[in-house]
């Protein structure tokens, strides 16, 4: 029997990094989570136990906080590059670095319609990613939003499905319809500014899960990725995640009270869960 090593990586997840963007009038706060992946010619590392190839991964992660000092002034995307291609070019023995950044928003607080200089609060869940892959010869970038939690109150039902002898969900013309949002965008071209075309993008999907009037989460996901590719001839796919977050009207004819789509039951568990990729032909 022939015994071989296939696929392998190896890098540091989870390095915690703060920064403050100083500037003349304010103070930029900057908070993000770097994972950083690397293959290449590592394989008498695992065969052998040959270490001679390998770069450290608390190296990885010192090299992350140096080069944070001076290349983290701009985007995610543009500081997820920057890592990528100097471990591809430093270290010859690296063929590809995968480069994951997860940035926590925090917002300056206002007070009188006025920003505090240097005082900040959180941004909730949503938090913003980038995915950069590099090798010697090409590059693909990522941008996207995680844990962002949408809902309206209406314009939303469910109607005209299956039902079998085990169905017990009621159809509903009008239904809260909440969403805690994973997406994601791959670049044909890539943008001259990130930060100014995410905040478009983020905005046209609001735009279009608030306007739309929506026949399933299915229908309203596919959607918000049409409008994308439809605005920005750079992007060549967006793939969406989209959780239903149920909110089940609460019986009160049991107290001879009728609920007029009023009371409600959040649930988190279970919860019904839709994926797809909107892409070009």
């Amino acid at each position: 029997m022939k015994i071989k090593l296939g696929e392998n990586s190896y890098g540091k997840n989870a390095v915690q990094l703060s920064k403050i963007i100083r500037h003349p009038a304010y103070h930029e706060f900057r908070q993000v989570t770097v994972n950083v992946s690397l293959k290449g010619d590592f394989d008498e590392a695992h065969t052998t136990g040959d270490n001679s190839k390998i770069l450290p991964t608390d190296t990885q992660k010192n090299t992350v906080y140096a080069l944070a000092k001076d290349h983290f002034k701009t985007s995610i995307e543009d500081f997820a590059l920057y890592l990528a291609n100097y471990f591809v070019t430093t270290q010859p023995q690296v063929e590809t670095a995968t480069i994951e950044i997860t940035e926590h928003l925090y917002h300056r607080m206002q007070f009188d319609g006025v920003e505090h200089p240097h005082a900040y609060i959180g941004g909730g869940s949503e938090k913003k990613t980038a995915q950069v892959i590099k090798n010697a010869s090409d590059v693909s970038v990522q941008s996207g939003i995680t844990d962002l939690l949408i809902l309206k109150t209406t314009d939303s039902g469910f109607e005209k499905y299956i039902k079998d002898k085990y169905t017990t969900l009621k159809e509903t013309a009008d239904r809260i319809f909440a969403t805690k949002c994973d997406i994601n965008w791959t670049y044909d071209k890539l943008p001259a500014d990130y930060t100014a075309q995410f905040n478009s993008i983020r905005e046209l999907l609001l735009q279009t899960f608030a306007g739309h009037k929506s026949l399933s989460v299915q229908q309203t996901l596919y959607a918000m990725g049409q409008a994308v590719l439809e605005a920005y001839d750079g992007i060549r796919e967006i793939h969406l995640q989209m959780p239903n977050k149920h909110h089940i009207p609460f019986n009160l004819e049991q107290f001879d009270i009728q609920n007029q789509n009023e009371i409600f039951i959040a649930t988190d568990e279970p919860y019904g869960l839709i994926v797809a990729t909107v892409t070009r032909e």
